[in-house]
């Protein structure tokens, strides 16, 4: 079994995010096809990429970071919560992805974004991003409204069909996460 990690990438005070990460990890943890745990971002207080190396090179000097590396190393496949913040995603899930690079390669991530056009753009931006880092993104994603899925823009109440959508989103995150960590395990 594999052990995927749901990442939390807002910090912005009131955030949407954790109520919908919540919601993903409450579907996920229905299935026995993987452990589940969820990750925020906030939680671990990561200033602005400030190790001296670049992060190819696997040798961190701060303790931020080595805690952040071995979180993401124990994870097999990824589910990134991300809003849309101006066409792209979050800074602060961008800052944490770049802090670490071998712990990221031969993992598989799906997508749950929220923002006014569904966060489209967010995954697009990372879509790109995930490939540097050599994780499979899979196709399916969850896209959230602001307009449908929020109560005045803040309170989540995702429609039904939202949620049928995590599932095909799941089955690809963990087929994928399967396969690389076989790849891994060479």
């Amino acid at each position: 079994m594999i052990h995927t990690g749901i990442i939390l990438g807002s910090t912005r005070p009131g955030r949407n995010g954790e109520a919908v990460a919540k919601w993903v990890l409450d579907i996920a943890q229905q299935r026995n096809d993987s452990t589940f745990e969820l990750v925020d971002v906030s939680d671990y207080n990561l200033p602005l990429l400030d190790e001296p190396i670049p992060p190819s090179m696997g040798q961190y000097s701060n303790e931020h970071t080595k805690a952040w590396a071995a979180k993401i190393a124990s994870f097999d496949a990824f589910v990134f919560i991300t809003p849309e913040y101006n066409h792209s995603t979050s800074g602060a899930l961008k800052n944490a992805i770049d802090y670490v690079y071998a712990e990221w390669n031969n993992k598989s991530a799906g997508f749950v974004s929220y923002g006014s056009a569904g966060g489209a753009r967010a995954v697009e931006h990372l879509r790109g991003i995930m490939a540097e880092l050599q994780i499979a993104d899979v196709r399916a994603q969850v896209m959230l409204s602001l307009f449908t899925d929020f109560e005045n823009f803040s309170v989540f109440k995702p429609a039904e069909n939202k949620a049928k959508a995590v599932g095909p989103m799941l089955d690809q995150v963990i087929a994928w996460g399967t396969a690389l960590k076989t790849l891994r395990n060479k």
